[in-house]
């Protein structure tokens, strides 16, 4: 058995708790959750080759387009580094356009292609069933209320975010 298999008290280290009580904290365990239900996501999304937050760039798109960088930050709660990058990246996908706005000659405005519309619409059914995939331990109640919580979580804590949703 190598360090790595080994159990913690075999390690030589006395054990205090301390991890065990860390797995158990809240932002653990969502760490935890949101590296399953990202895992999820590429693997079912591979063939659409859609990371969550491209998809979700996407979305936000389709519903309202064009869109200046800024405000889809606030849209989909990314900071202006990350955002950059992800139009970028769609961008040369082919899947958004950025234009200058007729408005404010320094804003660029983003919108989707049809390419990108197509590839939002085809992709949906899918990413839906990843979300019932994601919560399928759960019964239908006990779902309900973990998103009902959830929610109350989030919009309770948004404005400690260092990307809050704004504009929805």
């Amino acid at each position: 058995m190598d360090q790595m298999t080994k159990p913690i008290e075999d390690l030589g280290v006395a054990p205090d708790g301390c991890f065990d009580e860390v797995r158990d904290m809240p932002g653990h365990m969502l760490r935890r959750f949101q590296q399953i239900a990202v895992s999820i996501f590429l693997k079912d999304c591979k063939p659409f080759d859609l990371t969550p937050v491209q998809f979700s760039v996407l979305a936000a798109l389709a519903q309202a387009s064009p869109l200046d960088q800024i405000r889809l930050c606030g849209l989909v709660a990314l900071d202006r580094t990350t955002i950059s990058l992800t139009v970028r990246k769609l961008e040369e996908r082919g899947l958004v356009a950025r234009q200058v706005s007729k408005e404010d000659r320094r804003a660029r405005l983003i919108s989707l292609t049809p390419a990108g519309r197509a590839l939002a619409e085809g992709v949906l059914p899918t990413v839906r069933a990843i979300q019932d995939k994601i919560l399928a331990p759960l019964s239908p109640v006990e779902q309900d209320l973990f998103m009902a919580l959830l929610h109350k979580a989030v919009k309770a804590n948004n404005q400690q975010s260092r990307a809050p949703l704004r504009g929805v």
